[in-house]
């Protein structure tokens, strides 16, 4: 949260987070072949936190599992977010920290795609270009500043 400044969504929802996913013994083994699934991706994003509140994306329901969607053999992921509220001027920070957090944790073979849930922000469009284009990815994480923020957002929070 910015120092001093009003939120722009003061009273958000919160929602209740879903329980831990339970590992088979096959996920665990290294030797087994386990393909990447959606729930191991929303995993991996579900605890990001959001920019403005103490709170995770899931519990804001901004990221939802049935909005991931993965092809394992293709190599793709693509991830729908919506923000809480439709002029939400973090949104481009919501989907650079989840790309992020994504390209960090997944395998280069990827190709990783985060957007907005259509119809749910105002700026979607421009949001969804800025988010697409790998160049203006690169520049955001070479501005030590943008980096800080997105790495508060991708840090372990305390409970």
């Amino acid at each position: 949260m910015s120092g001093g400044l009003q939120l722009e969504n003061a009273n958000p929802v919160i929602f209740q987070r879903s329980g831990e996913r339970l590992l088979t013994a096959s996920e665990e083994d290294g030797d087994v072949h386990d393909p990447i699934d959606e729930r191991e991706i929303f995993d991996l994003i579900r605890s990001i936190n959001d920019p403005e509140h103490p709170l995770s994306l899931e519990e804001l329901n901004v990221v939802e599992q049935v909005r991931v969607q993965v092809n394992d053999t293709e190599s793709t992921v693509s991830i729908e977010f919506t923000p809480t509220i439709p002029h939400c001027s973090m949104a481009t920070l919501i989907g650079l920290s989840i790309k992020v957090k994504l390209l960090r944790s997944l395998p280069d073979r990827f190709k990783i795609d985060v957007h907005i849930t259509p119809g749910t922000h105002a700026s979607e469009e421009a949001v969804n270009k800025q988010l697409a284009d790998k160049e203006r990815v690169a520049a955001a994480l070479e501005n030590s500043s943008l980096l800080e923020v997105v790495n508060q957002c991708l840090s372990s929070r305390t409970i």
